[in-house]
């Protein structure tokens, strides 16, 4: 039995920073176990975070010179990390910052230059997960699947709630995974506004009122109408979520309380949608940084019904999933095990996805 040492970073589209998780993986009687031994949140600078978030609209010699700018800033980071560690790390595992994703136009594109992020490291990196998805023709997202098939099986559902929240489970004998829609954005966006960084515990949605001309109208939306396999990003949230939240007139504190029941009303609608109604004891695992927030989970559970359990794990786990799912992808890759399932992106086939970089030393 080897076990693999892996690095995984994510940077969500939240923008709250950078998770580096240190993990041990390795698989036993035909099974996959983890092991998280190391954690970091590394906060984005302003200036770092606006120019991640406008990255979409730079022009193609600005972005590339962003591209690699930032796998620099990886590769620094983890190498920072690592001098602190218990252990070797046997490569790195790297999701990037998604900046463009249109996969009905084939593209998609994760800031961080591998390369510079293996150089300035000083070791392996696998990355760009998304891209080959693509070009079969998929979604390129959601990839966390793969990670709660293979990890938190024994949950009926596996629900993040980032800056998007997505959903994935098991049905007739396929992994079922998709972009629900809203979870932390508009929330994040909000209190931005207010001077906060986030709404610790969603003490200020708590206190807030539903706007229920608003909450109708974000009901209304068409993509939660679109059939899966479906994802969703900035882009979306940048045309048709802002616009209701800046023509609103609504308070902050109703616009985080309205977005939190209607976050919860899709999430329930989809839950409800594809359980199963022979089963009693339904469990969900609720991790990213919405399980954080009692407001939102409160909300959630109320909801869902006393027939489905939200299960929220331990601080570790709900922060850094998506990270150690990125580190178990890597691990696939290196073995030419299949990372990434048609059944949730809706490509033709499915695929060992992500490439490989080596350190160069000059």
């Amino acid at each position: 039995m080897s076990i693999y040492k892996v690095l995984g970073l994510m940077s969500g589209t939240s923008l709250d920073g950078l998770d580096i998780a240190y993990c041990h993986i390795w698989e036993e009687e035909g099974k996959w176990n983890f092991s998280i031994k190391e954690t970091a949140e590394i906060d984005y600078s302003d200036e770092m975070r606006e120019y991640l978030k406008n990255a979409i609209h730079l022009s193609e010699e600005d972005h590339e010179q962003l591209h690699k700018e930032y796998g620099v800033f990886l590769g620094q980071q983890t190498k920072a990390f690592m001098q602190n560690l218990n252990g070797g790390v046997d490569f790195i595992a790297s999701h990037g910052h998604t900046s463009h994703h249109r996969p009905d136009e084939g593209i998609t594109f994760q800031l961080g230059d591998g390369q510079l992020l293996a150089n300035t490291s000083g070791k392996k990196v696998v990355c760009d997960f998304r891209t080959k998805d693509v070009s079969l023709k998929g979604q390129g997202a959601p990839l966390v699947p793969i990670g709660d098939k293979l990890l938190f099986h024994e949950y009926d559902f596996c629900l993040n709630l980032g800056g998007i929240s997505n959903i994935s489970f098991d049905k007739n004998g396929e992994r079922i995974a998709y972009d629900i829609g809203l979870a932390n954005m508009p929330l994040n966006y909000v209190t931005h506004k207010m001077g906060k960084a986030y709404d610790e515990d969603g003490k200020l949605a708590r206190s807030g009122k539903l706007d229920q001309t608003l909450l109708q109208k974000l009901n209304s939306l068409e993509y939660y109408r679109l059939p899966n396999p479906k994802s969703t990003g900035f882009e979306w949230f940048s045309e048709k979520i802002l616009p209701l939240i800046e023509n609103s007139g609504t308070s902050n504190k109703d616009l985080l309380h309205t977005f939190i029941h209607h976050n919860c009303e899709q999430i329930a609608n989809a839950v409800h949608q594809h359980k199963n109604s022979s089963k009693t004891d339904i469990k969900l695992l609720a991790t990213g940084g919405g399980a954080l927030n009692s407001f939102f989970i409160e909300t959630l559970q109320e909801k869902l019904g006393s027939e489905i359990q939200v299960v929220v794990p331990n601080k570790t786990l709900i922060a850094y999933k998506e990270a150690l799912v990125f580190a178990l992808m890597g691990v696939l890759r290196s073995e030419g095990k299949t990372n990434v399932l048609k059944s949730v992106t809706g490509a033709t086939a499915d695929s060992c996805s992500g490439e490989v970089f080596l350190p160069v030393t000059n």
